[in-house]
């Protein structure tokens, strides 16, 4: 979980207009973060989700910084994973439906994240080879009768901007359909229409699932997953897509539901909605919740009354979270 730390939440929406804070000493956090994790972890590792989310980071983060070097690692990390996910050539083993690491679960979200790097890297210096796995992986997903394959909260950031983004790369609206289909199928069996709050997944549903209090269980993690989902996938998403506003209207109810539930120190606790369940702080669903607020704070998506949860929340992961190596700490293992 450490390498989500470094850019998945301190990227370009966090440009604040805040008393304590001007732009510059932002870009100053993320750049030490940032260029503390790249100094200590090398670039060639697997591009499974655990070292993609943060890719997913560290694209905004040269974005907003212009670093060439912190853009380097990038391109280091897709040329030693040979721009792939999983690497099974024959689409008839291609698998999805349970958890797996293994190079057939190629049509698994955890796979796919690294598309979105993949494609901004391809955006930046135009190149086939940088998108052609992606472009074969999705295509056949977007034209595939399944609709089921995001049944953990974690897929909707791995995979929902995959697909915006394969949308703007093509032009081709088969992505935003199956984008739909995909989201009302995860709706289906995680979203509690009464909080407006994620489960993990099926297995967390109240009232199978409960803490140890009795109360209904929401991963602070997962519902950050969502919150920086939709985020991404709003800024992406055509402003005549005809489900737009239903998508904005259903993120605007997530984005009240998670300023409810925060502590007063500007976290989120585990479990929100009863912190007893696993008390103190939590720096990686604080991180995607800050980003996902902000963004939309940002781009008029929420009016600007969330912008206090949003400062307290930054005020957190700058100055609580950041440890003087500038390591970010109190984050939940995988």
């Amino acid at each position: 979980m450490r390498r989500l730390l470094i850019a998945i939440a301190l990227f370009s929406g966090l440009t604040l207009q805040a008393r304590k804070w001007t732009p510059d000493e932002v870009k100053d956090v993320i750049r030490k973060v940032n260029t503390y994790w790249q100094t200590n972890n090398p670039a060639e590792v697997r591009s499974f989700w655990d070292n993609a989310a943060y890719h997913t980071g560290n694209m905004e983060v040269y974005k907003l910084i212009q670093d060439q070097h912190m853009l380097d690692y990038s391109i280091r990390w897709a040329e030693h994973n040979q721009w792939k996910g999983a690497t099974e050539a024959d689409p008839a083993k291609w698998k999805y439906k349970n958890y797996g690491e293994d190079q057939d679960y190629v049509l698994f979200g955890d796979w796919q994240i690294c598309f979105q790097t993949y494609i901004d890297l391809y955006n930046l210096s135009k190149d086939e080879k940088k998108i052609a796995r992606a472009k074969e992986v999705m295509d056949y997903e977007a034209d595939s009768e399944a609709h089921d394959y995001w049944w953990w909260a974690d897929a909707l950031y791995m995979v929902m901007p995959v697909m915006t983004k394969m949308y703007k790369l093509t032009g081709d609206t088969k992505y935003l359909r199956k984008l739909y289909e995909n989201i009302l199928y995860s709706d289906s069996i995680m979203l509690d229409y009464e909080t407006s709050l994620y489960f993990r997944d099926g297995k967390y549903v109240y009232p199978m699932h409960k803490t140890e209090s009795g109360k209904k269980d929401f991963w602070a993690r997962g519902d950050g997953w969502v919150m920086a989902a939709f985020a991404k996938v709003l800024k992406d998403l055509p402003k005549d897509y005809k489900h737009r506003q239903e998508i904005i209207q259903y993120y605007q109810k997530l984005a009240a539901a998670i300023v409810a539930c925060q502590q007063g120190e500007g976290y989120w606790t585990r479990s929100l909605l009863d912190p007893e369940q696993a008390p103190g702080r939590e720096t990686s669903g604080t991180a995607l919740n800050c980003y996902g607020l902000l963004w939309c704070i940002n781009n008029g998506i929420l009016p600007k009354t969330y912008l206090p949860a949003a400062k307290k929340a930054w005020e957190y992961l700058a100055t609580i979270a950041l440890q003087k190596n500038n390591t970010v700490g109190y984050v939940q293992p995988i």
